[in-house]
């Protein structure tokens, strides 16, 4: 995937930053990404400024794509340098930027024609999104291809 851009003070401060630092707490990280049971083989996330590099294996797209999520949607990120192993890969997901306004009826028509599959940008976040009726401006989304 490469480097994956994302808004650097929209993400949620899921773990704050390391005392006395601007530094990311890549552990507390690793512990989110672990916590959502996203299921990847010797996890790995460094920082460097506000770029992160995540590395390790997965089984399935989907969960690679969700960690660079959790990573890039935690405050202070401005950009995922994805280095991710895929054993089953799969075509990839394109990502939406949240913008003021934005709900995601309105996502899903602008990329599926249909407002009504919703439903599928949904599930394509969880764990991540806990409420489909609760996006905020710059958190960026997971648009999976349409079956």
């Amino acid at each position: 995937m490469g480097l994956i851009d994302f808004v650097k003070d929209a993400g949620e401060k899921l773990l704050g930053t390391v005392k006395g630092s601007d530094a990311l707490d890549t552990t507390g990280i690793e512990k989110s990404i672990a916590g959502l049971g996203l299921q990847v083989e010797n996890l790995k996330v460094t920082a460097a400024g506000d770029t992160a590099t995540v590395s390790g294996r997965v089984q399935e797209q989907e969960v690679r794509e969700k960690t660079v999520l959790v990573v890039g949607n935690t405050q202070g990120v401005a950009q995922v340098e994805d280095q991710i192993e895929v054993a089953e890969p799969k075509p990839e997901s394109k990502y939406h930027q949240v913008v003021s306004g934005d709900t995601l009826s309105k996502i899903a028509k602008s990329y599926y024609g249909d407002a009504s599959a919703y439903p599928a940008i949904f599930e394509a976040n969880r764990p991540m999104l806990k409420d489909p009726d609760k996006i905020y401006p710059g958190q960026v989304l997971r648009i999976p291809p349409r079956d």
